[in-house]
């Protein structure tokens, strides 16, 4: 396993009812294959050996003992390979009969899982064949050796220590109380359901939501077989769905109703973050209460290196699924409203005052501030625009940003900062053909001081326009753009503020809006600070910085899962394959944690703004971080990376 990843797989075999000779060939050539694949859990349906579906064949003993001669020979045949294989098969405990499913790694048979739960409704009428299993483990006497079966097993990867697997059987996933709760409690993050249900109308999606749900509940990677075609079809069809899911997202799904494999990566390390964050996963009762009955199995993996499968949203923040985008980009747009809203309420302002300057942020701000006045119920005259032309501002930004306000009806006020930044460095004895951070920084606080003193001015509120990407870099000017009464962007990245902009400009009927947000979008990213070579912008945010599609990857993946450098380089490259180069990547990456670290002075001092999404860094909520923490781990780490 590198980077947390472990190659899995679902797999729905060529079978014949009741023919044990020809479904162990069969499980036995797809095992095979997946040892091919480098999958290091293979998975198999509900009672596969046999077919779920031989009814009262199950009362015939040649019919068990086969499948348990079939399994010992499974067993020898994977002598000499690391990986775990969980096979489905009926059998005889005590004189009675038991829905099992078999763990087999590398020539041992490690434990057989108990089905609990049997359906008999409906369809299915397995009450008449087996019986409940035990949830405590049992020991049974096999193949000269002793081992547990029950449902209360939980199988450690030794050379893994952060994988440990548990299983259940079908019926036992669909149940109010699942037994997977049980084991994810008592430390599983992988759990495996070798399952046999039919398909009907609807079932797919609503298969589907339940186990990407459960795995979301539980936090764990949940690897579902289901049986498919081979069963009878006397009454039901078996569809063959293979799921893959991990957190709460289907990463792998197999064609229904065509028998195949399905492979891909889960992510053991995402997992276990993700639970180490989630502080109330661990209910209060000492955990050792939700381990005192399981026996532990230990296994080892294959540590081997492989291509991965396994693909990473180069654009993690923008919605992918695009019949759901108006749904997103309202409910976020509305997120933004109703902050501000509240704050406008509880003030009592009347007016908001935001700096414009035709770039994208100022734009969202201005969306948002419309919004909310329509909620309000306020004349939009209310919302006053000020454009603040300074050294660098360009006639393109300038233009869109009057002729956006005044499409929105909003009060455009206009005041150049050019004479009084010229008076401000007389007083400060700076030379004004010296364009360093002083000529940058000054414009910077002079538009903030003008955007305060107008909202005590006219009672109103300074909305900030900062968006999270910049502020995660530090890419403000503190005590300047860094500073407002409300910040409806401060959890907005810069990936998501474009595809908001873009969301509004598709669907406005204001064609005259539209043409002004498309040439917004058009437009270079900057600050405007230096100035403009034949009336072209020279100073671009993305030449100094970086591109900002890279530093939303860095920093969702930073701080959502709170992943090592090295590791997110490697999904970085993955993600950008077709973009940047390995070079670029890790420049950016170096740029990103030392700019993030030594800019945590000017989160610590936000303003309030709303969180919107997962990430946030409000100091007083998501990111209580010291500002003079030291980056060296970090960098480190990325000295270690192979380029």
């Amino acid at each position: 396993m590198k980077d947390g990843f472990i190659r899995v797989s679902s797999v729905s075999p060529d079978i014949k009812v009741g023919d044990v000779e020809f479904n162990k060939e069969s499980i036995k050539k797809a095992i095979e294959k997946e040892w091919e694949n480098k999958s290091g859990i293979i998975v198999f349906p509900e009672l596969c050996l046999t077919a779920y579906t031989c009814n009262d064949l199950f009362f015939q003993d040649i019919l068990i003992r086969e499948a348990k001669k079939a399994l010992k020979e499974i067993v020898d045949f994977t002598k000499g390979h690391k990986s775990l294989v969980f096979i489905g098969l009926p059998w005889d405990y005590s004189g009675k009969l038991y829905n099992v499913v078999a763990a087999i790694s590398n020539g041992e048979l490690l434990g057989l899982i108990n089905k609990i739960n049997l359906p008999n409704y409906g369809e299915f009428y397995e009450e008449r064949y087996f019986n409940r299993g035990f949830e405590n483990p049992v020991w049974v006497e096999l193949f000269d050796d002793v081992i547990p079966m029950g449902s209360k097993i939980l199988f450690h990867c030794s050379n893994i220590p952060e994988l440990v697997i548990a299983g259940e059987v079908c019926e036992d996933l669909w149940v109010a109380n699942p037994p997977s709760i049980a084991h994810a409690l008592a430390g599983a993050n992988v759990i495996i359901n070798a399952s046999a249900s039919n398909d009907i109308v609807g079932k797919k999606s609503y298969r589907d939501s339940l186990i990407s749900n459960h795995s979301k509940r539980l936090i764990c990677s949940y690897i579902y077989a289901n049986a498919g075609e081979g069963e009878s079809t006397q009454d039901l069809v078996f569809g063959g769905q293979g799921i893959i899911a991990e957190n709460g997202k289907i990463l792998a799904e197999s064609t229904r109703f065509k028998n195949e494999a399905v492979r891909i990566e889960i992510d053991v390390n995402r997992l276990n973050m993700e639970r180490r964050k989630q502080t109330t996963f661990k209910i209060d009762d000492d955990s050792d209460y939700y381990k005192k009955d399981y026996f532990k199995m230990e296994f080892e993996l294959e540590n081997e290196e492989f291509e991965l499968i396994r693909t990473f949203d180069p654009k993690p923040f923008v919605p992918d699924d695009i019949s759901k985008r108006k749904e997103r980009c309202e409910e976020i747009l509305t997120i933004q409203a109703l902050g501000l809203k509240k704050r406008m309420l509880h003030t009592g302002a009347k007016n908001v005052i935001l700096g414009i300057s035709g770039g994208l942020d100022s734009t969202l701000a201005l969306l948002v501030c419309a919004k909310t006045y329509e909620m309000l119920g306020f004349d939009k005259s209310g919302i006053k625009a000020i454009t603040m032309p300074g050294f660098g501002t360009t006639d393109r930004t300038y233009n869109n940003a009057c002729e956006l306000t005044k499409s929105f009806g909003a009060t455009l006020e206009e005041i150049s900062i050019v004479e009084s930044i010229k008076r401000h460095f007389l007083d400060i004895k700076h030379d004004i053909t010296v364009k360093n951070i002083t000529y940058e920084n000054a414009q910077a606080r002079e538009r903030t001081q003008i955007l305060m003193d107008i909202a005590n001015r006219d009672n109103g509120l300074v909305v900030g326009t900062g968006d999270l990407s910049e502020l995660v870099l530090g890419w403000a000017t503190y005590n300047g753009d860094h500073m407002s009464m409300y910040g409806v962007n401060a959890s907005i990245p810069k990936t998501l503020v474009r595809h908001l902009v873009n969301y509004y400009a598709d669907t406005t009927e204001d064609k005259r809006i539209a043409n002004i947000l498309y040439d917004i979008l058009d437009t270079p990213v900057s600050p405007e600070l230096l100035p403009p070579e034949n009336g072209k912008i020279v100073q671009k945010t993305e030449d100094l910085v970086g591109p900002y599609e890279l530093h939303d990857f860095f920093l969702y993946n930073a701080l959502r899962f709170g992943f090592m450098p090295s590791k997110i380089y490697m999904m970085a490259k993955r993600a950008f394959k077709d973009q940047y180069d390995a070079e670029t990547i890790a420049k950016w990456l170096n740029v990103f944690y030392s700019r993030f670290f030594a800019q945590q002075f000017k989160r610590s001092a936000l303003p309030d703004g709303p969180k919107v999404g997962s990430i946030a860094i409000s100091p007083r909520g998501d990111l209580r971080m010291p500002s003079d923490a030291s980056r060296a781990l970090w960098l480190k780490d990325l000295e270690n990376i192979n380029i």
